[in-house]
């Protein structure tokens, strides 16, 4: 089955390839020729998510998925959430995200925090929604180099390691992303084509 993951993140098209595996073939926003900017305004992971897999849908004639993740820091209320892409602002930059982050951290001694991932799938004329949650800590400083985003600053629960310390399929063994995509996959392999 081909399907298009409405995004331009090189690593989350890696991290979702290899999670789906060979039954579904994953083409990005570049092979069907959508170059522009998906329209991310929603104040929520689920409108954001729905609102790029609609415009994909709607301009491209695609069944896609798209989603959309926010870090959920606790002693933070929740941000930066929503926000977690642009939390300090443009240009967007992992570096600049995670250093307000530490520095925002930095008094506080409660470091829970969650991943969450939101999917949005288009069928035809249906749509359909799959999330995915991690549970863990964020440090004080960066460990690691692989993963992309706040991966350096985030401890997972049950592991020694951030997820930026993780090898690709451990990590979506146990990530936000990989749940939900795990979820997709379960409900893309009961239907009938």
């Amino acid at each position: 089955m081909k399907i298009c993951f409405a995004t331009n993140n090189k690593k989350k098209i890696e991290e979702v390839k290899a999670a789906l595996g060979p039954k579904y073939t994953l083409v990005s926003l570049e092979e069907i020729g959508c170059n522009e900017e998906l329209p991310e305004t929603g104040d929520t992971l689920d409108a954001n998510a729905f609102q790029k897999a609609r415009y994909v849908k709607e301009h491209y004639g695609v069944d896609c998925f798209a989603d959309d993740t926010g870090l959920e820091v606790e002693a933070l209320h929740g941000a930066p959430g929503v926000y977690s892409g642009r939390f300090a602002g443009e240009p967007r930059g992992d570096e600049r995200n995670i250093g307000l982050l530490l520095e925002k951290m930095s008094n506080h001694s409660n470091r829970k925090a969650r991943f969450r991932t939101v999917i949005a799938l288009i069928l035809g004329e249906k749509e359909y929604a799959f999330e995915g949650v991690a549970e863990g800590e964020i440090l004080d400083k960066k460990v690691g180099y692989g993963g992309f985003g706040y991966d350096p600053v985030f401890r997972p629960v049950g592991f020694e390691k951030t997820f930026a310390e993780l090898t690709l399929e451990e990590k979506n063994q146990i990530s936000h992303r990989g749940k939900a995509v795990k979820s997709l996959i379960e409900f893309l392999s009961q239907r009938k084509f």
